[in-house]
């Protein structure tokens, strides 16, 4: 596997624990339908928590926030809805991003809470 997809998969790993001990309970991870993909499903309260994660080594080309784009929102967005309907839920949810930096433990980890909404088309 190349290196950047270990790195991934490693921050995908740092993400989950990092929301396990935040009292998070995960539903899925990598959660796939066709060509939709969510990173993290997660559950907290009252609120489904879809999770997307971005793992960088340094910041050096930008913050990993930096590369959810709006087309990478509409893609999220539309997966969580196939998610919704694939599982008859009904519960508020919420965007979140988390950034995981650094090429090995301990990582610096940034939650990123609410951090899009879904657009109108």
């Amino acid at each position: 596997m190349a290196e950047h997809n270990e790195l991934g998969k490693e921050g995908e790993e740092v993400a989950a624990n990092y929301l396990l001990a935040k009292g998070y309970t995960l539903r899925h991870r990598n959660w796939r339908s066709g060509k939709k993909e969510l990173d993290i499903v997660a559950e907290y309260g009252d609120e489904l928590i879809v999770v997307e994660v971005k793992t960088r080594k340094d910041t050096r080309f930008g913050n990993p926030e930096d590369a959810v784009t709006n087309q990478k929102i509409r893609r999220i967005v539309a997966s969580t809805d196939a998610y919704l309907r694939k599982f008859a839920l009904d519960l508020p949810v919420r965007f979140d991003i988390i950034t995981i930096v650094g090429q090995k433990a301990p990582y610096a980890i940034e939650h990123i809470t609410d951090a899009f909404f879904s657009p109108i088309w």
